[in-house]
């Protein structure tokens, strides 16, 4: 086994693939951000009045995954702070958090005590009143003067697992506040969240708005060309790759941060088959690589009752073939209600209506984790067939995820 290793540590030593591979990479700043120029003009436009020490209206951006919108306002904020005058009377703070991180979205008290530390203060995970440690973070904002740009990505995960409450109290600080000045950035990849809130959140969280549309496929195309340049060595691409993988983002909503990670994985793929080339296979292994990745991590996002339903799908999919039963025979609607109400009866959780159940259900087909499909059943009406159709290795993971989330008794 030690000659195999060292046969394959010695190869990946002989790299022939990647220059720099880190800008592929989704945390990769570029210096220049294509196709986003009039986004990044309305950004700094509306953010400017900082830099004179003034409050500016609160910014909400929204789009699709993979449009710019994070790259393109980080970008604006290390701008800003390049800028910023050293014998100005005022501090200038912007800080990001991303608000879909399970340490942060949770509840009010864990997402305050991430912005006390991101401002430099301290305060234990657990323990303290959620009344005190938000008079915490307001003495910590006033105690001098400064203005404090939050950005806040994913915003929108906020009001699924807190409540907009929380936003509508951040967007009234100022109110509180006698020698420093607060401004929101919100960033959502819903486009609907905004219309789905309490109106008097919205109207104080998002004075400004900004679309970002997606990417087409010839924007991509010169998206990948700029970072391929950087990131591979010279003529190692297949002629055609680049376009391919642009036409595989672009069919899938014109997600950048897609088209690059596929392109990532194409070139860690090719260089794991020792090839001196990345090819069409390479993209098409790749693709279905991350495709099954991207369901993993809509299933860890989303709220525990969609956990809980999954689980009794899963585990009435494990019992059938327990039982000798084929995998591929179906479950119906009803068998995984009645599993699902047992689970939440025993775990003294409150059940949703079946209604609801069958609404998430639908989404998971929608999702490509289950397979719906309506059968008759004559005078006794129509009924729902459920199959789960992930592979194996990825039950397993979802498993985890799932164990994670769900207390079991």
């Amino acid at each position: 086994m030690g000659v195999i290793l060292d046969e394959i540590f010695e190869a990946f030593d002989k790299n022939k693939i990647f220059k720099n591979k880190g800008v592929l990479e989704s945390n990769y700043q570029p210096e220049q951000i294509l196709h986003r120029d009039e986004h990044i003009k309305q950004i700094a436009s509306i953010l400017a009045p900082v830099l004179r020490g003034e409050k500016c209206s609160n910014l909400f951006l929204y789009g699709k995954t993979g449009t710019g919108k994070t790259i393109s306002i980080q970008y604006v904020k290390d701008e800003m702070l390049k800028r910023v005058k050293k014998e100005a009377d005022f501090a200038l703070k912007i800080e990001y958090l991303n608000c879909k991180l399970k340490k942060v979205s949770d509840t009010d008290y864990r997402i305050l005590a991430e912005l006390i530390k991101k401002l430099g203060g301290q305060v234990p995970d657990t323990g303290l009143p959620t009344e005190r440690v938000y008079n915490k973070f307001i003495n910590l904002i006033d105690s001098e003067k400064q203005i404090i740009v939050l950005i806040l990505d994913e915003i929108d995960q906020v009001v699924k697992k807190i409540s907009s409450d929380f936003l509508y109290n951040l967007t009234r600080l100022n109110n509180e506040l006698s020698q420093s000045k607060l401004c929101l950035v919100g960033i959502s990849n819903d486009l609907t969240f905004l219309d789905e809130i309490d109106p008097r959140v919205r109207s104080s969280l998002s004075e400004e708005e900004i679309v970002f549309l997606p990417y087409n496929a010839i924007q991509l195309q010169e998206i990948l060309r700029k970072r391929a340049a950087e990131a591979f060595k010279e003529g190692i691409l297949q002629e055609g790759v680049i376009e391919k993988c642009a036409a595989f983002s672009a069919k899938g909503y014109g997600d950048a941060r897609r088209a690059l990670d596929l392109l990532r994985v194409a070139g860690e793929l090719a260089e794991r088959d020792k090839s001196d080339k990345i090819t069409f296979k390479h993209i098409d292994e790749a693709n279905k690589k991350l495709e099954s990745d991207k369901v993993l991590e809509i299933i860890q996002s989303e709220p525990k009752p969609f956990h809980y339903v999954l689980n009794s799908i899963i585990q009435l999919t494990e019992q059938r073939s327990k039982e000798g039963k084929s995998s591929h025979e179906p479950i119906f609607t009803g068998d995984i209600y009645n599993h699902y109400a047992e689970f939440c009866s025993r775990n003294k959780i409150e059940v949703l209506t079946q209604r609801r159940v069958s609404d998430i259900i639908q989404e998971f087909d929608m999702f490509g984790i289950i397979n719906v499909r309506v059968v008759s059943k004559g005078r006794g009406g129509r009924m729902r067939e459920i199959n789960l159709v992930l592979a194996q290795e990825s039950i397993v993971k979802v498993k985890e995820i799932i164990k994670n989330s769900v207390d079991f008794r």
